[in-house]
């Protein structure tokens, strides 16, 4: 449990939500040492967090002006980016009926003001323990069993999510598209287990060359891969792939039909949302793609990309 909480994750995150700012700083004294702590006095800047910036866990007060938090827990149960969330209400009004229509809209857990400490802590701690075995279900669903990166389908799901998100802060989002060249005639004359190996090389490249949390890889199918970079603008996504590119040409995996060098090269692909962007996700990912066809038809083993009109 501890390897769970802390090497998986670093400090979890915690949000607490009390309109009354001595019951905020209860909490902090009590999670401060081992969790980050976010605070909100709100209901509507409690979703704000939330949307930003996720939190692991939210302990939330029932009773507070203006949105309370039985409407924040129901908001937060309906989106796609906060509804794995759990959920504990605090709160010094508790009943059976209060209760029930809590657990009934989502919530894990209630827990009664004043509280105790050791038994909050161990609920929380609970919790996430539960919360996170989730998330790595979760993540080994969307994952690719050949080369260890994301799959199509998880690339299909986090994509509109990280386009909402960029469109909401007005931040730049870039996406690579890369195929490895003459793949084809590579198993042809290595056989389809070197190319396994190769598929798995290059995915390992690309995923220790996306320095940040945020980035992420994914196999998009067969020997093409996709790259889906948060707030990262044209000139940096386009080093990156620059890079990326490199990378991959210096594994020196041998190809003798290859035309560069007589190893294994991957064509790449860019598009970036910028913050004059129109279109949606799907557009970034048909201009990525029609870049890395420009890439393929000019010579292969290289970076073609543009910003999104």
């Amino acid at each position: 449990m501890e390897a769970l909480l802390d090497s998986s994750h670093g400090k979890p995150k915690l949000l607490v939500v009390d309109d009354q700012p001595i019951n905020i700083q209860v909490m902090h004294q009590v999670f401060g040492s081992d969790y980050q702590v976010f605070m909100a006095t709100s209901g509507a800047q409690a979703l704000s967090i939330c949307q930003s910036n996720p939190p692991d866990l939210i302990l939330l007060d029932v009773v507070m002006p203006g949105m309370d938090g039985f409407e924040v827990c129901s908001q937060l149960k309906t989106s796609d980016a906060t509804c794995n969330i759990p959920v504990i209400f605090v709160t010094a009004h508790t009943d059976a009926a209060q209760e029930t229509h809590g657990l009934s809209l989502g919530a894990v857990d209630f827990i009664a003001k004043p509280i105790n400490p050791a038994v909050v802590r161990a609920r929380v701690k609970t919790h996430l323990t539960l919360k996170f075995q989730s998330d790595l279900l979760r993540k080994l669903v969307f994952l690719d069993g050949l080369s260890g990166v994301f799959n199509r389908r998880y690339f299909d799901q986090q994509l509109p999510l990280e386009w909402a998100r960029a469109t909401r802060s007005n931040a730049p989002l870039s996406v690579i598209m890369l195929d490895v060249d003459h793949f084809k005639p590579f198993n042809d004359r290595y056989g389809h287990q070197a190319g396994d190996d190769c598929l798995r090389q290059i995915a390992s490249t690309l995923k220790s060359g996306l320095k940040r949390p945020a980035d992420l890889v994914a196999r998009y199918g067969g020997e093409e891969f996709a790259c889906v970079l948060p707030d990262t603008p044209f000139d940096d996504a386009m080093g990156l792939a620059v890079e990326l590119e490199r990378q991959i040409r210096a594994l020196h995996i041998p190809h003798a039909l290859s035309s560069h060098d007589g190893v294994v090269t991957a064509s790449f692909g860019l598009a970036t949302r910028t913050v004059d962007s129109l279109g949606d996700a799907q557009a970034l990912v048909r201009l990525a793609d029609q870049q890395l066809y420009t890439a393929k038809q000019t010579g292969r083993g290289r970076v073609c990309g543009a910003p999104l009109d």
